[in-house]
């Protein structure tokens, strides 16, 4: 006789049989053919454990400043992050000492800040160490050893590691301990306080290994590439001072394939950085993967992100008074003696320096009644009545795919605008129009689903400057005392929208221009057709014409913006 759990239990076995037999037949052709992007960082929020619990360090915090509403037409966030938040970088700063302090970790490898660390290191083929078998196996407050011996076994299993690698250390420890708190202490607290084994990390030895072999760029889903309790300098210091750079906090670690794929950490461009926050994802499948590696390994890699620096005009001051947005500003709090340099974290507008648009930027959630300023609702009739209506989004940055922010860079020069508009005209900028991108398609070709347009005007690169000299960057033409940069309307979204295009970049301050009332049309032509938009690059003309985009905003929930950085790999 069949009980009404016996039934249930039947019925879920069936469900989940269909549910793995379609899974099956659907995911077979795309893992042959089409490339599969991995996310392989950390979501950050408050009461995720993904800040160093010991102090000073500050927890992070992610401010809502203004929302959408009668006083502002955008969501806009405030970041209080510190580099070593989530999913992470280190580079060589942050254990070798600069060359002029002559002490015996002293050398040129300790000006390699993150803003000078070169774009084809952060990226190479995964080399996946699986090393499960250590994750717990050590007394409390103490690390199993990753040793020389693990790494020839996987040299043994697959083959010898080579100069291009990314040696990734798969223990799973991020993703059985990276959770909410309470539970949430285990990932890093519990294991300092000696009430839980540490993470699994490398050695000394085995990083001196890695060296022979020529690796210059690794990474581990442990908390730190730092072995507990007394081996973190001395592993960080024995790849360090080769030039090595890492990722901490890597997760998700085994959708990877042991070798094949194609793995990179990018994040914000720091100045003189000795980490950063940053957003690991991995590409498989296809034939994607080999293509970016070979680029890497042959170092055909252009950095597309300008330095992010206290004093410069990385963010918007707005129209009128009141309405700038947080500036960037270096919080120091915590002084190392050894390297003569502080630790230090950044208070910064999400969409400072390069940054992510998401559609939630401009779009309400789902289901609320927004109330905007009087002038605001007459420019949605105007919207509504060419476009249809406006749309609503809950898509915030944590929530956009990978693959809508890389693709081929199909780089649209606009230059020929500068100069367009009347001087009686302005605060105007030159409209980018759907004819300019079809002229474009009959010079080259056309544009294919998946591209990554990217609008080349020039702005930043010939206005981003030291202040007092940048106010040709925004404040001027916002001010309507020069013109202001060339920018996409509503009309050139749309065509891009029909041409399968997802993602719309411009080395431009923003996309939307100078005039609010346009500038509102794009990001709603953005939003409502679930765009989204990378802003704020420089160094476009350098970009071949066969070259692949990558850019990925910190993985921050709930964010409407984010901060990242964009490169190009080209053939």
């Amino acid at each position: 006789m069949q009980t009404r759990e016996t039934n249930w239990t039947i019925r879920a076995m069936s469900a989940g049989l269909v549910l793995s037999l379609s899974a099956w037949f659907v995911s077979r052709p795309a893992d042959a053919d089409e490339p599969r992007f991995i996310d392989c960082s950390l979501l950050i929020a408050p009461e995720y454990p993904a800040t160093w619990p010991s102090a000073p360090f500050p927890r992070f915090q992610l401010t809502h400043q203004r929302t959408i509403g009668p006083d502002s037409a955008y969501n806009i966030d405030v970041l209080l992050i510190d580099g070593n938040t989530g999913t992470q970088l280190d580079v060589p700063p942050h254990s070798v000492a600069r060359p002029e302090l002559k002490r015996p970790k002293s050398g040129p490898l300790g000006l390699a800040y993150t803003d000078r660390i070169e774009a084809w290191q952060f990226g190479g083929e995964a080399c996946v160490i699986d090393v499960r078998d250590l994750l717990d196996q050590a007394p409390k407050g103490t690390s199993p050893l990753v040793r020389a011996a693990h790494v020839e076994r996987f040299e043994k299993q697959h083959r010898q590691l080579r100069f291009g690698d990314v040696v990734l250390f798969r223990s799973d420890y991020s993703d059985k301990y990276y959770q909410p708190f309470p539970e949430g202490t285990r990932y890093i607290a519990d294991a300092l306080d000696r009430k839980t084994p540490g993470y699994p990390d490398p050695d000394p030895a085995c990083m001196e290994f890695l060296a022979t072999r020529k690796v210059m760029t690794l990474g581990t889903d442990s908390a730190s590439m730092g072995p507990l309790p007394n081996l973190a300098e001395p592993t960080h210091y024995a790849g360090l001072k080769y030039g090595m750079i890492w990722t901490e906090g890597a997760t998700n670690l085994g959708e990877l394939p042991s070798t094949g794929a194609f793995y990179t950490l990018l994040g914000p461009k720091h100045k003189d950085g000795p980490y950063s926050e940053g957003r690991a994802f991995a590409i498989a499948g296809g034939d994607l993967p080999q293509r970016l590696i070979a680029a890497s390994k042959a170092k055909r890699a252009i950095d597309l992100s300008p330095t992010l620096e206290q004093g410069t005009a990385v963010t918007s001051p707005g129209i009128g008074s009141g309405n700038h947005r947080q500036v960037y500003l270096k919080i120091d709090f915590l002084y190392s003696d050894y390297l003569d340099m502080h630790h230090h974290t950044h208070l910064m507008d999400s969409m400072a320096g390069t940054h992510l648009v998401p559609p939630s930027y401009a779009l309400p959630p789902e289901g609320t009644q927004v109330t905007y300023a009087p002038e605001v609702r007459g420019w949605l009739a105007d919207f509504e009545k060419k476009y249809g209506r406006r749309g609503f989004s809950s898509m915030t940055t944590e929530k956009i795919p990978l693959d809508w922010t890389c693709g081929e860079a199909r780089v649209i020069d606009v230059t020929s605008l500068i100069g367009t508009t009347e001087k009686d005209t302005w605060p105007a900028s030159p409209e980018i129009t759907p004819a300019h991108i079809q002229a474009f398609e009959k010079k080259t070709a056309e544009l294919q689903k998946g591209d990554v347009v990217i609008f080349h005007s020039g702005h930043v690169e010939k206005h981003l400057k030291p202040s007092p000299n940048d106010a040709g960057l925004w404040a001027e033409p916002l001010a309507g005392e020069s013109e202001g940069w060339p920018a996409p309307g509503p009309d050139a979204i749309v065509y891009l929208k029909s041409k399968g295009i997802r993602c719309v970049a411009t080395d431009a301050p923003d996309l939307g221009g100078v005039d609010p009332r346009r500038a509102l049309m794009t990001y709603w032509a953005l939003g409502s057709n679930e765009m989204v938009g990378v802003e704020f690059l420089t160094n476009v003309a350098a970009v071949p014409a066969k070259s692949y985009f990558l850019f990925a905003a910190i993985k921050v929930r709930g964010c409407h913006g984010g901060p990242g950085r964009a490169v190009v790999l080209h053939d």
